[in-house]
């Protein structure tokens, strides 16, 4: 069994700071929640609405946005810093398509059409350039490349 060394570029460090910038997105997200909680009047523990017209459908779409982005977002930085050991510049420009797609789709979802929310839908391309980012550097260490 042989090791790899993996050299990290200085150019790594746009992807750290693409890291960085899904912190904000995050929290960006959850304060729009926090917000619409206590417009809408929806208590904790629940997290979504029982009311499913008017008020209680406004803040299950602000919910939702930020619930489906902490569901892709663990599989995106794992792209990201995967793909970014390899493609520094490219992964960090991805990542930021992701960052933009998913303010768009955030703001679609908060016109209360949950329809809207496929505006963002542009971020998907930046994480299938991830996906074979991170494929190319694992066939890297495998030296299938």
């Amino acid at each position: 069994m042989m090791g790899v060394s993996v050299e990290i570029h200085s150019d790594f460090g746009y992807v750290v700071l693409v890291i960085v910038a899904t912190w904000v997105l995050l929290n960006w997200l959850g304060l729009q929640v926090v917000k619409a909680r206590r417009k809408y009047e929806v208590q904790y523990p629940l997290m979504y609405s029982t009311d499913m017209f008017g008020d209680g459908q406004m803040f299950n779409c602000i919910q939702r946005a930020h619930q489906h982005t902490l569901e892709v977002y663990p599989v995106t930085l794992v792209l990201l810093i995967f793909g970014g050991l390899e493609f520094p510049k490219v992964s960090a420009l991805c990542g930021v398509v992701w960052i933009i797609s998913r303010v768009v789709y955030a703001q679609g979802y908060y016109t209360g059409d949950p329809a809207k929310r496929t505006r963002g839908a542009f971020g998907y391309a930046g994480l299938l350039v991830l996906l074979v980012n991170t494929i190319i550097f694992a066939l890297d260490i495998l030296d299938f490349v």
